[in-house]
């Protein structure tokens, strides 16, 4: 009874009943629901796109600033404290809990997204172009959100011990007595639906190439059942490994390096376009490297593609709603390293993986289109299926059975490490107060668990589900752009008083 009363409603019940709501009118009016989110997306896309743009370069910029200024000398601790976790531990939590397992349906399939586009004809070829997008789009601008939020987020938790763990807290420095008020509780509903978002694009995008490939398998029909039961073992994966702590994260997530490492070998020795693949990848960097200020901020005025509003725009809003938990996850585990290290660290594990995985699994294919192997882009055209299009992929690797087993014991480990490392966020952001070392009810776990669940499931159901999502997590990130520039300068504000004091150690 004496932790019950501890839960704050606001961020506990508001959202359940809205959910159910959500689920309800995805479930009863899919059609109406998509032309409403599709006219809501259209208004954002060409009224705001300027704002969401702005706010990736930014945050980009101020990532640099915070790891190579004074704020980089800031321990996440004590004075002498040394990191709880190893580096590999560390880094496999830090890039597992930020990713999940679109990351491995996005790179195989991409730059296959990009081929047709305009814009890639105005820029030069496919092959050179096609390749550089995905790096663009899941590169430094997503990877600076997690960043400097696991930064600012581990200052409050490590070195202010703040005892409430959510969004609105990271703003005292600003809000000051408001944080306790109106604008605090707004801030942090605002930060759970965007966290439900979040959740529900990337388990509706990714699922159905499991069950596709499970079908391929198994030799079975595919069905939205199949994609459910997937959804529901996920749930229960991550369930009993948030259930075990810190313990079941640590364990998930270096298992899925293992396993994640382990198919990108397997492509990139096996497949046969080695060479194409490294060399290949090798100017994609580089083009990324020329050009990237021109891509962060092309905003396409005369509307002649609208290539920064279908998609630029999308991620930088899809990673915004992310930012609610993963870099709060990631700044928790944390303590002991220095604003530099994380800032670092996140850059060096987090993008080098994404990286990695862009370059082997989608150069794997563009190299099968650019070498004759498989008109990749043909049978794209003719079925429209993207799922079906990367099955077809992995059936030109050797033993393509063994591949698809190994993706889908990926992709489950994925989305258990990212979710667990959620769900324990969110249990812990349900309380009004929570002690650093403090830990949430098995029965608050077990909550978030099933309440993440719930709106993928019924987004399952709905007619055009990828457009729903992507609109959903554009109209969440919106107000919560807001709310990263509070956390950031809040951070800046607190965090000098805090040099100024003296009392931080130098890395």
């Amino acid at each position: 009874m004496k932790l019950f009363k501890n839960v704050d409603p606001v961020t506990t019940v508001i959202p359940f009943i809205c959910i159910l709501l959500c689920c309800g009118v995805f479930l009863i009016a899919p059609e109406s629901s998509t032309a409403v989110l599709a006219s809501i997306r259209s208004f954002i896309d060409n009224e705001f796109g300027l704002y969401y743009l702005i706010m990736g370069l930014g945050v980009f910029f101020i990532s640099i600033y915070i790891a190579f200024s004074r704020y980089g000398d800031i321990r996440l601790g004590g004075r002498d404290e040394k990191p709880k976790y190893s580096g590999f531990t560390w880094g496999a939590m830090m890039f597992t809990s930020g990713l999940a397992a679109d990351i491995l349906f996005y790179s195989l399939c991409e730059w296959l997204l990009y081929a047709g586009e305009p814009r890639i004809a105005e820029l030069g070829s496919v092959q050179d172009w096609a390749s550089t997008m995905p790096l663009f789009h899941w590169g430094p601008i997503p990877w600076s959100f997690y960043a400097t939020l696991a930064a600012c987020f581990g200052f409050m938790l490590h070195v202010r011990g703040c005892k409430k763990q959510k969004y609105s807290e990271a703003c005292r420095a600003i809000l000051g007595k408001h944080t306790d008020g109106v604008p605090g509780k707004l801030i942090d509903v605002l930060a759970v639906f965007a966290l439900l978002a979040g959740t529900a694009t990337t388990f509706s995008l990714a699922t159905p190439l499991m069950s596709r490939a499970i079908c391929e398998i198994f030799g079975i029909a595919d069905s939205k059942w199949l994609t459910i039961g997937i959804l529901t073992f996920t749930c229960l994966v991550y369930t009993v490994s948030v259930m075990r702590g810190m313990k079941g994260v640590r364990w998930l997530a270096e298992s899925c390096m293992y396993i994640f490492f382990a198919l990108l070998i397997y492509v990139l020795l096996l497949g046969g376009e080695t060479v194409y693949i490294l060399e290949t990848g090798f100017t994609a960097i580089g083009n990324l490297v020329q050009n990237f200020i021109g891509l962060s901020t092309y905003t396409d005025a005369l509307r002649e593609s609208s290539f920064p509003q279908n998609w630029t725009i999308f991620y930088w809003a899809y990673w915004m709603v992310w930012c609610v938990a993963s870099p709060f996850f990631m700044g928790s585990i944390s303590r002991g390293r220095t604003v530099r290290q994380v800032v670092i660290g996140a850059y060096a594990f987090g993008l080098s993986s994404t990286f990695i995985s862009f370059i082997i699994l989608g150069n794997y294919s563009l190299g099968l289109e650019m070498h004759g192997v498989m008109d990749v882009m043909g049978l794209y055209a003719a079925n429209g299926d993207l799922y079906e299009t990367i099955i077809a992929i992995l059936h030109t690797l050797p033993m393509p059975e063994i591949v698809m087993v190994v993706l889908v014991l990926s992709m489950v480990a994925f989305y258990a490490t990212s979710f667990d490392s959620i769900t324990l966020v969110a249990a812990n952001y349900s309380y009004r107060e929570m002690k650093e070392d403090g830990d949430s009810s098995p029965g608050m776990k077990l909550f978030w668990s099933i309440l993440l669940i719930m709106l993928p499931v019924a987004l399952i159901f709905s007619e055009n589900s990828m457009s729903n999502l992507q609109t959903v997590s554009i109209i969440a990130a919106f107000p919560i752009a807001v709310v990263i520039a509070l956390i950031i300068l809040s951070f800046l504000r607190d965090g000098k008083r805090y040099l100024r004091e003296g009392s931080h150690t130098s890395s």
